[in-house]
């Protein structure tokens, strides 16, 4: 019991005296969480008696379990079972998610750019270390469970009903929350941009019965760029799905996107994007990509 009142105590100091200097210096902020995960893991691979046998929760959120119970140890138990890589994941998931929720919590100022059928819109705004963000919303006829699965449990599946998508692939999945993927977008004619494909960090988190399915670069991921494509950045992605206030069938669709779409390999542009160019393709790649979601759930929901 000393020894667990000491751990408990000194956690929540080591969080305290660090939390003002952490929020300033994220990237120290994401290697103390990696520094404290890595410690906590081994005492919990360990099968230590001086842990208490109910994790608290932001410890097993931190460590990536859903879990509560300490494991007894066993005989693959060790270090690789938990690579500091895979912390990393969930911490770089997370640090999306917190961003995501603080720039929808404060609402900046969002400028109307283009309206889709059925209601759904599309806005944006300037941010501060984001550029610009664009927010698409609307209203799905679908309840939030099947919208949450088709977007997040069958990603490999979207190039089968979104045309501008010709291959989605899980390269790693960390937990049941994280997944790290390679996304390749089709070529069209005409596309002044070409074609991009990115290596993105896909993480989800829930509050209330709101479901957050949020992406990033995910930079620590190794993989060459694929012939023909330039490697573009997802800076932060971050779709919302929340049951229709008084129709639980029903989900309201909130998505919010920022990219760097890099330079782009045609002499035309001179081996830059205007921002007008920008501008005007990641809207549209929102409203296409509500289009192509309601068709599909569409012709699914008929017999």
């Amino acid at each position: 019991p000393r020894s667990r009142a000491m751990l408990q105590a000194t956690l929540k100091l080591c969080c305290g005296i660090a939390h003002d200097h952490l929020r300033r210096l994220p990237g120290l902020k994401r290697t103390a969480v990696a520094a404290m995960q890595k410690d906590v893991r081994g005492l919990v691979v360990r099968g230590s008696r001086r842990l208490p046998s109910k994790i608290p929760r932001y410890i097993q959120r931190l460590m990536g379990k859903e879990t509560a119970t300490c494991p007894e140890p066993d005989g693959d138990a060790g270090p690789s079972r938990f690579p500091s890589v895979d912390l990393s994941y969930v911490a770089r998931g997370e640090t999306a998610l917190q961003r995501a929720l603080s720039i929808l919590q404060h609402q900046p100022r969002w400028q109307a750019e283009t309206m889709l059928d059925g209601g759904a819109a599309v806005s944006s705004a300037a941010l501060p270390g984001l550029g610009k963000v664009f927010r698409a919303e609307a209203v799905l006829a679908v309840p939030v469970a099947r919208l949450h699965r088709e977007l997040f449990e069958r990603m490999e599946q979207m190039p089968q009903w979104n045309p501008t998508l010709s291959r989605v692939k899980v390269l790693r999945r960390v937990g049941t929350d994280t997944l790290v993927t390679h996304e390749v977008a089709a070529a069209s004619p005409g596309n002044l941009v070409g074609q991009r494909d990115f290596v993105s960090v896909r993480h989800r988190g829930r509050r209330g019965t709101a479901v957050y399915l949020v992406g990033t670069t995910a930079h620590v991921e190794p993989l060459p760029s694929q012939e023909g494509c330039i490697r573009a950045e997802c800076r932060l992605s971050c779709i919302v799905l929340q049951p229709l206030a008084g129709d639980p069938g029903r989900t309201r669709f909130t998505w919010l996107l920022s990219m760097d779409l890099k330079a782009s390999a045609t002499a035309l542009l001179g081996g830059w994007i205007p921002a007008s160019v920008t501008n005007r393709v990641l809207p549209q790649s929102q409203a296409d990509f509500v289009k192509h979601l309601r068709r599909h759930l569409s012709a699914a929901a008929c017999p």
